[in-house]
């Protein structure tokens, strides 16, 4: 999800051909996964497995990159399909069945898929425009706090998101507004919003790296975008990657416009090392690893227990209400609501 400065801790198995070598087993995922060494490390002792990652650009890319290789696999487990592809994926054949030990550890309200075990949940989050705290206080201007807001005349040309058809964040924006607004709605909305100047891109990074004026990436790049579509918990990397770093966090979150992410991992139809794949996914469920991912990849565990850093907890709190929609109503419209938002919004 977030994007990070820290290196995954992975290695290959150059001797062993990759995920055709017994010993090594490959994770495909998005450019934001990341793990500490330590924690790989003692994965790969004690199974036995060397850990190779392979990254394919920001989820949306990955997946469908994924699906189009699916008859002759990357890798063997793929991260980071979240509940706004989730159907894509599992339509299209990508995953073969694994119920991963500590599946039922997992937070009820994240399980999904149950008859089939297809898919396993990883992590969660939260999708929403965050603000830079100093840009607004030197403009004297009140932060938005809604989507309501983002289209009022004082937020005109201040907002950057990602591209819907192939952003994941981007994507969950746009459903959020869906909930938000309804079948009826939501088109409308995105018309105001367009007509009051945001900025679409590409992808997370060129987004809050590059466009958002808050981020340390953004501050590099002269970005001068103060709002940007990106996570409850994009703050608190903000002060952990900071050097010294703050006591505040230099950016927040406009709490009303969220929408509740959930990521997954599953084991690739046709993986060539389908023991070390479901040794893998047993892993990304363990609590030594759940508790490693909230300042690695800034995302919340889904297991029950599993502690979240002070810093998480205190900076990038999951959003209280966010929207949420049924699996079964994105798998129904959301290729046509991203066709409609591609010819509404790009053109």
């Amino acid at each position: 999800m977030v994007g990070t400065l820290a290196a995954c801790g992975s290695s290959s198995d150059d001797a062993g051909g990759g995920s055709a070598g017994a010993k090594t087993v490959t994770l495909v995922s998005h450019d934001s996964w990341a793990a500490s060494k330590d924690v790989i490390a003692a994965f790969e002792k004690e199974s036995g497995y060397k850990v190779k990652v392979l990254k394919d650009g920001d989820a949306g890319q990955a997946v469908n990159k994924a699906i189009l290789t699916k008859d002759n696999p990357q890798g063997d487990v793929f991260f980071g399909v979240d509940n706004t592809l989730l159907s894509r994926a599992l339509d299209n054949g990508l995953f073969q069945p694994y119920e991963a030990k500590g599946s039922d550890r997992v937070r009820p309200e994240y399980r999904t898929d149950r008859d089939k075990h297809r898919v396993t949940p990883i992590d969660t989050g939260d999708i929403c425009v965050n603000y830079d705290k100093a840009w607004f206080s030197e403009h004297k201007l009140t932060p938005p706090k809604s989507f309501d807001d983002l289209v009022k005349p004082e937020y005109k040309d201040l907002l950057v998101t990602e591209n819907a058809g192939s952003s994941s964040p981007g994507l969950g924006f746009l459903l959020g507004t869906a909930a938000q607004y309804g079948d009826g709605g939501w088109e409308g909305y995105w018309k105001k919003l367009k007509a009051n100047g945001v900025k679409v891109v590409d992808s997370w990074e060129q987004a809050y790296n590059e466009e958002f004026s808050g981020s340390a990436g953004g501050k590099k790049a002269k970005g001068d975008r103060p709002l940007v579509v990106s996570y409850a918990s994009s703050p608190p990397a903000e002060v952990v990657y900071a050097d010294p770093q703050p006591d505040t966090a230099p950016t927040g979150v406009a709490d009303g416009t969220c929408f509740r992410q959930v990521e997954y991992a599953g084991l690739l139809s046709n993986a060539k090392n389908p023991e070390g794949g479901k040794a893998l996914l047993d892993f990304l469920l363990s609590k030594s690893f759940q508790e490693d991912m909230p300042l690695n990849m800034f995302v919340y565990p889904v297991r029950e227990g599993a502690q979240v850093p002070e810093a998480f907890s205190k900076f990038g709190p999951q959003a209280k209400d966010p929207q949420t929609l049924d699996p079964a109503k994105i798998a129904d419209n959301r290729d046509q609501w991203v066709k409609s938002w591609t010819s509404l919004v790009l053109k």
